[in-house]
């Protein structure tokens, strides 16, 4: 994250009202909601594990053991249930 000079960026009149607040600190300004992207959706992440986790219940569908899964993705049992048995 880039820091930026408020002076330089505000307009006088609403520098003055949060210098009433906050002087010669940082401050963090978040995002609005509406522009805010869920985990791993700017990575892709989210949708490689998606497809993975599909992979993973298709074979389990076909007959695949839960220990030969957590073996082939590495991954504990427990996590390949929670995979299987999510909602």
């Amino acid at each position: 994250m880039k820091y930026k000079n408020a002076s330089k960026v505000l307009p006088e009149h609403l520098l003055l009202e949060i210098q009433q607040y906050v002087q010669g600190e940082y401050l963090y300004i978040p995002t609005q909601q509406l522009c805010c992207k869920r985990w791993g959706e700017k990575s892709g992440i989210r949708k490689i594990l998606a497809y993975r986790n599909k992979e993973i219940i298709d074979k389990y569908k076909q007959g695949n053991k839960m220990i030969d899964l957590a073996d082939e993705y590495c991954l504990s049992i427990h996590s390949i249930k929670q995979i299987i048995y999510k909602k």
